[in-house]
């Protein structure tokens, strides 16, 4: 079902060359030309700009090769799910915030596959931008993320709350406190999710609501993985906004110490997000049930 133009499109941009993409794809030069002339022609664009050294993209160009990637993708995930049915099984492509990788998640996926038997679960894990782009051309079925997305074409189910907290080393002095101010935090060193993650856009706005700039605070590092930066709090290169549920198990296992920062109550909703065309509602009801049961028994 993909077209050969758009395999042709996808290696020259890939090889950045009509010749080499000809010779990949075992195509005379002419036929690869032809290819992206009809794709141009039926788009009114122009894709390449072609200069002595190099193929480059034109801004059309770019969201044409994004969009064919897509359709790769969706095409991939087609023959998946006709091959997963002549099996009689389910597939279901789950996205997850990095915040929520560290959570439950996994295990109340994991127990749901383990007690219905005909399901398959991929789980994605990327940042919240992404799983929207992928849940837009249904590359995944659901996305879990903290917060909302504001858009009429999904529906969500809230599945719990969470709070962002003050992780620190046990040598740490402020280890010894019930609460922290934000002057207290001023004088750490702070190792931070990259800009535009759930938990540090949450922190920003929350400084914000305060007259507060990040750019008053000590940061020293920004880190995308989140298992990274609990390992560095624990060896005390400095201090961390993270949220409570990713450093539950860790401060069980007296790893390190979370405490709160006054007067910022950052809270945040963990929602289940899908198209409003989404089938399947015992799938979300089985899922939000696990989901609430496991996090009794945490």
């Amino acid at each position: 079902m993909i077209t050969p133009k758009i395999e042709t499109l996808l290696k020259v941009c890939e090889l950045k060359s009509f010749t080499k993409a000809a010779t990949a794809l075992n195509l005379t030069q002419p036929a690869v030309s032809q290819h992206i002339k009809q794709i141009e022609e039926d788009l009114n664009i122009k894709i390449f700009n072609r200069t002595d050294k190099e193929l480059k993209l034109t801004s059309e160009g770019e969201i044409v090769v994004k969009y064919a990637r897509r359709m790769v993708t969706l095409y991939q995930n087609l023959r998946r799910a006709i091959e997963l049915e002549k099996k009689q099984l389910k597939h279901l492509s789950v996205g997850v915030t990095h915040s929520l990788e560290n959570n439950i998640i996994s295990s109340v996926f994991a127990k749901y596959c383990y007690e219905k038997n005909n399901i398959h679960v991929t789980i994605i894990t990327d940042t919240i931008k992404n799983l929207y782009n992928m849940l837009k051309t249904y590359e995944i079925d659901l996305a879990i993320i903290e917060g909302k997305i504001l858009d009429n074409d999904f529906k969500s189910i809230l599945l719990d709350t969470d709070y962002l907290v003050l992780a620190v080393s046990n040598s740490n002095p402020l280890a010894l406190k019930k609460i922290i101010t934000l002057e207290d935090l001023k004088k750490e060193k702070l190792i931070l999710r990259l800009p535009g993650s759930g938990t540090r856009s949450l922190f920003e706005a929350h400084l914000a609501s305060h007259n507060e700039l990040l750019d008053e605070y000590n940061v020293i590092l920004e880190v995308d993985n989140i298992a990274t930066i609990k390992e560095l709090v624990q060896k005390n290169f400095g201090v961390s906004i993270l949220s409570n549920s990713a450093c539950l198990k860790d401060v069980k296992k007296d790893k390190f110490k979370v405490i709160p920062v006054e007067n910022l109550s950052m809270v945040r909703e963990i929602n289940i997000v899908y198209h409003r065309d989404f089938a399947h509602q015992d799938i979300l009801n089985d899922i939000a049930k696990i989901y609430y049961e496991l996090n009794q028994q945490a």
